[in-house]
């Protein structure tokens, strides 16, 4: 997935609609040229785009599509979302890219946000389930996939692939932190409007990483902002004021078994990012190499002490899968839909109504929700890992959800290809 800087656009006045489209349009081509090789990037791009976003990895990204497309053509379409937003449709030689761009309002329209909604191949799409499985059992590394309908029992599997293989999953394993949140408001513990006041701990890349101590923040924007745009800061905030062994406590409720103790000690997010990167990832070695009580001492111990400086500057971004084996999240399909069911069977409860709201706030995908009455949705990715995870309701009221997974510890997983499978597959699983 393309990574991105996506800010609000400011609404403009409706005279301005016209110059806007061309403004759109005209960066749109200077995409074009930049993903075929030519073009000014720093004219092209904001400055707060080019530092999440530098040029070497922006052309990374420009070869992985063209070695899966070809090269590109043109701007096939451009649909406004907004006065200075749009979706668009690149042209490649192999087949068209989906993405969505946002301009700065201001200035000269620079590109502040642009991101990568999939890849649409040349060539007949899949036409059965089965078939979507298969192309995904042809992608490198280990795949999974799991379709279920849930119902009074439990989930009833439709059509599978590893549906009891753990994988690493990713940011998927935020549904924990979420479920263990609905399980203490639903108990009277809490309230969706309690607050959590920063302590001045140090916490991963998101937005409250620069906020002051004192600041504080409502635990529902805490829970929006890890299931909606994945933030890490909000995460850690979340899981040390829930407790990690609250935490850890829910994970056969909502049934991550397949996992198992792989997943004790529960994780934070910065301590794996100071785990896999600080001085080579020397702190994760003598971790794993530390029974369950010894590792929760590390935890508290160095690698809480160890400053966030000694985490590279640069670390995921050359694309290469780093430990994805031993230091991650891990679930199979199965656990992952019985968490997705322990939480759709939690939305009639008192905290259901937030609930149902935070998980559907993003759909995963552009077209989840055309053949989909409800969509709620969790990801996870990091070079090697690529995992999505639906919780689908039909338009006849039928529960379904939906997973699949791959990772490759040798190189990253093509995010185009899998996301183009996922499409189909959110296509062909609707009820008609």
């Amino acid at each position: 997935m393309v990574p991105m800087m996506m800010l609000a656009a400011i609404m403009s006045p409706s005279a301005q609609a016209q110059p806007a489209a061309a403004t759109i349009e005209s960066r749109a081509r200077e995409v074009v040229a930049l993903l075929g090789g030519t073009g000014d990037y720093d004219a092209t791009f904001a400055p707060s785009f080019r530092t999440a976003v530098p040029r070497a990895r922006f052309d990374a990204i420009a070869a992985q599509l063209q070695q899966a497309l070809g090269k590109p053509t043109g701007v096939a379409a451009i649909e406004a979302t907004g006065p200075w937003a749009a979706q668009i449709r690149i042209a490649y030689d192999g087949g068209t890219l989906n993405a969505d761009l946002t301009l700065d309002p201001g200035g000269s329209h620079q590109i502040i946000g642009l991101l990568a909604k999939g890849a649409e191949p040349r060539g007949p799409a899949a036409q059965t389930l089965d078939a979507v499985v298969e192309q995904l059992a042809a992608q490198n590394g280990t795949s999974v996939f799991a379709l279920a309908r849930l119902g009074d029992g439990s989930p009833r599997l439709e059509k599978a692939r590893n549906a009891t293989t753990p994988i690493a999953i990713g940011s998927a394993f935020k549904l924990v932190i979420l479920a263990e949140l609905v399980r203490s408001i639903e108990a009277g513990e809490r309230k969706w409007s309690d607050v959590v006041t920063l302590d001045g701990s140090a916490l991963p890349g998101g937005g409250y990483a620069q906020q002051p101590k004192g600041t504080q923040i409502a635990l529902r924007e805490l829970a929006e902002r890890i299931i909606s745009v994945s933030d890490n800061s909000a995460t850690d905030i979340l899981l040390f004021h829930l407790g990690r062994a609250k935490v850890e406590a829910m994970l056969p409720v909502v049934g991550f078994t397949d996992g198992g103790v792989r997943n004790v000690p529960f994780l934070g997010a910065l301590e794996v990012f100071k785990l896999k990167g600080v001085d080579g990832g020397a702190l994760g070695t003598r971790y794993l190499a530390m029974d369950a009580k010894a590792r929760r001492a590390f935890l508290d111990g160095p690698v809480r002490d160890t400053p966030i400086a000694a985490i590279p500057r640069d670390l995921f971004q050359n694309g290469k899968p780093l430990r994805i084996v031993e230091l991650e999240w891990f679930a199979s399909p199965n656990d992952l839909i019985r968490a997705m069911d322990w939480l759709r069977r939690h939305m009639d409860g008192t905290a259901g109504a937030e609930l149902r709201a935070i998980l559907s706030k993003n759909p995963g995908l552009p077209d989840a929700t055309k053949h989909w009455r409800y969509v709620g949705y969790k990801g996870g990715s990091e070079p090697g890992v690529l995992t999505m995870t639906f919780l689908l309701q039909a338009g006849n009221g039928a529960w379904y959800a939906l997973t699949a997974g791959i990772n490759d510890p040798a190189r990253d997983v093509d995010t185009l290809k899998f996301t183009g499978l996922m499409n189909r597959a959110l296509d062909l699983a609707a009820p008609r």
